[in-house]
C-alpha cells in the first residue's frame, strides 16, 4: 500500500539545519549588541597664532642714565707740630755684652738634683730587718721570723671564726692570703686564692684584724714588705 502523503512535503525534515542557522543568526545580533559603543562628538578646534604680526610691534627701548658717583668728603687737614731746636733729646745708650779680658768670670756651681727612692716592695724571705709585732722588739735578726710567724699564728687561731655556710655545705680547704706590711706599719691585702667565698671573706677578715705591726727597714728606712700565708678551714 502506497503512502498516500508526499515525502517532500514533510516540514520537519529540515529542522535541524534552520534551528542552527536561527541559533547563529541571535549569537551574531547579541554579540554586535554588546559590542555597540558610543562615542560623544569631538569638536575639531582650528586656532592660529599670528607671530609675524606680533614681532613687528616697536618695543621702547629704555637707556641707563649714567650718573656720576658723589665727590668724596674733603681729607681733615694735618696737624703739624712745630717743635723747637732748644728741646733737649734724651739718648738710650746700649752697654756691650761682650766680656774684656779684666773681668773676672765667675763659675755658677750646678745644684745636682736628688731624687727620692721608689718604694718596691721587698719579699719578708729577702728584707734586711724583718716586719715584727711589739712582741718582738729586740728579738735577734736569727730568730726574728719565727717571732713574726709565732705571732701570726696565734692572732689567726685566736680570730679564727668558721663560716656557718661553709660548715652546713662541709666546704674545706685552704685560702692563701698575699697581703702587705706597709711602711707605717698597716696591711694591705693584695690577693688571695680560695675555694669558697665564704672561706675567703672569713680569711680576708682575719688579716684584716692584725695590730699594726713594725715596719720593715731596707738599709736604715722604712719598706713595704709582701708576706703570703696559708689559712687551713678544716672540718673534724
Amino acid at each position: 500500500m502506497e503512502p498516500k502523503k508526499n515525502p517532500k512535503a514533510d516540514l520537519t525534515r529540515n529542522s535541524g539545519l534552520y534551528f542552527a542557522i536561527g541559533l547563529a543568526l541571535i549569537s551574531f545580533l547579541t554579540w554586535r549588541a554588546i559590542e555597540w559603543k558610543k562615542y560623544d562628538k569631538v569638536e575639531a578646534f582650528n586656532y592660529t597664532l599670528d607671530v609675524d604680526d606680533q614681532l613687528e610691534e616697536e618695543v621702547p627701548l629704555t637707556e641707563q642714565i649714567k650718573t656720576p658717583p658723589p665727590p668724596p668728603p674733603p681729607a681733615a687737614p694735618e696737624v703739624i707740630e712745630v717743635v723747637e731746636d732748644e728741646e733737649e733729646v734724651e739718648e738710650t745708650v746700649i752697654e756691650s755684652t761682650e766680656t774684656s779680658q779684666e773681668e773676672e768670670i765667675v763659675e755658677v756651681e750646678e745644684i745636682e738634683e736628688v731624687e727620692e727612692p721608689v718604694d718596691v716592695d721587698v719579699p719578708f724571705t729577702v728584707i734586711e730587718d724583718k716586719p715584727m709585732f711589739e712582741e718582738c722588739k729586740g728579738v735577734p735578726k736569727a730568730q726574728q721570723f719565727a717571732c713574726f710567724k709565732e705571732n701570726l699564728d696565734k692572732h689567726v687561731r685566736k680570730t679564727f671564726k668558721y663560716p656557718e655556710m661553709a660548715q652546713e655545705m662541709g666546704i674545706q680547704g685552704r685560702v692563701y692570703v698575699n697581703f702587705r706590711i706597709n711602711k707605717d706599719g698597716t696591711i694591705t691585702i693584695l690577693n688571695t686564692r680560695a675555694p669558697d667565698k665564704s672561706l675567703d671573706e672569713e680569711a680576708r677578715r682575719i688579716i684584716n684584724k692584725l695590730p699594726k705591726l713594725i715596719p720593715g727597714k731596707q738599709r736604715g728606712r722604712p719598706t713595704p714588705v709582701t708576706f703570703a700565708y696559708p689559712i687551713v678551714f678544716k672540718l673534724n
